[in-house]
């Protein structure tokens, strides 16, 4: 589902004889942006508190997570991964933290990051029975086929996806073809997005696979069904994210787990504060998703949505800080 590509890089000067002190005893660190919207945020929130709070020096790296996780565990290099989708290189991780070159610090998504199938708030509300999938495949006429409305939609990702894979495999698992459903190739992210903003402006049925957090249910309030079916782990690896494999059963996504990854030379060198404050700075989808539809909206970068999120949210992020690092931050915006 990650689009793992370079992103462009970003830098923030110091301000004034006090940060340059100050800048010294914390030194220069390196930040991991990725390339997408809630990554590049989260590392420029990091950036601007750790300048300004904490007299850092800290610069944005650039680079994807093949490479960024596996220089960590490898080098102990960058120093900061705001937002590592560890599941994504669970044996990597692992060996950097068995070595001694990767440490944890803050669950950044203490949700998660959530894959699953969708429908629209107004239709959940509407129609409160509806709570699983296999509630959903009892309503096909409430999902009507763009292309044949005796038929339901399920609204699948484009080719090359992760999720995509999942969708169709499911499909295939729980018969939906049966209950009268026809799986949607919506060909690109863009058609993806697009199927639920039509639907939405149009307060139609809309099933389909999404994830979060994302700009688009940020604008556009989704409800993720509940699988209704239990987690088989040997079977997701053997089958439901294979995409020839001829028989895969009924299975549940659960939530990626996202954490900032520290290198361990960094956590040792650093003062406790800043640790600290990277032990303790998380968001919810929630708030990244409103965040990114602000970003979206106004054509902002990684750098204006951190600013954004700074100035008007002051009740979350001064819980990550500490007194006097607040202070400064509130100045510096």
């Amino acid at each position: 589902m990650k689009k793992l590509l370079l992103t462009s890089c970003l830098a923030l000067g110091l301000a004034g004889p006090t940060s340059l002190a100050q800048a010294a005893e914390c030194g220069s660190v390196s930040v991991a942006s990725m390339n997408w919207q809630s990554a590049e945020v989260l590392s420029n929130i990091d950036k601007f508190i750790l300048n300004n709070g904490y007299g850092c020096a800290a610069e944005i790296t650039v680079g994807d997570t093949v490479p960024t996780i596996t220089s960590m565990a490898e080098k102990g290099e960058p120093d900061i991964a705001p937002e590592a989708w560890i599941d994504l290189l669970p044996d990597v991780v692992k060996r950097g933290m068995d070595e001694g070159k990767l440490v944890t610090a803050a669950t950044s998504l203490p949700d998660g990051g959530v894959q699953g199938w969708w429908i629209p708030k107004y239709l959940a509300d509407a129609h409160p029975d509806i709570k699983t999938i296999g509630d959903a495949l009892k309503h096909p006429e409430l999902f009507p086929d763009p292309e044949d409305s005796s038929k339901g939609a399920i609204f699948n990702g484009p080719q090359g996806w992760g999720g995509t894979v999942v969708t169709a495999q499911l499909y295939k698992a729980i018969n939906a073809e049966k209950a009268g459903f026809r799986l949607v190739d919506t060909g690109s992210a863009a058609g993806l997005d697009g199927s639920i903003a039509k639907a939405y402006e149009r307060k139609k049925g809309w099933l389909g696979y999404y994830w979060a957090p994302t700009a688009l249910l940020g604008k556009y309030e989704m409800v993720r069904l509940d699988p209704g079916y239990p987690r088989d782990e040997a079977e997701w690896k053997r089958c439901n994210t294979v995409a020839d494999c001829a028989d895969p059963k009924p299975n549940a996504w659960v939530p990626d787990k996202v954490y900032t990854l520290v290198s361990k030379k960094f956590s040792e060198r650093v003062a406790p504060e800043v640790m600290d404050y990277l032990k303790k700075r998380a968001w919810h989808n929630e708030t990244v998703n409103k965040v990114m539809a602000w970003m979206t909206d106004n054509q902002a970068n990684g750098e204006d949505g951190a600013k954004h999120f700074l100035k008007e949210n002051p009740d979350i992020w001064t819980q990550w800080v500490s007194p006097a690092a607040a202070e400064k931050i509130k100045a510096a915006l």
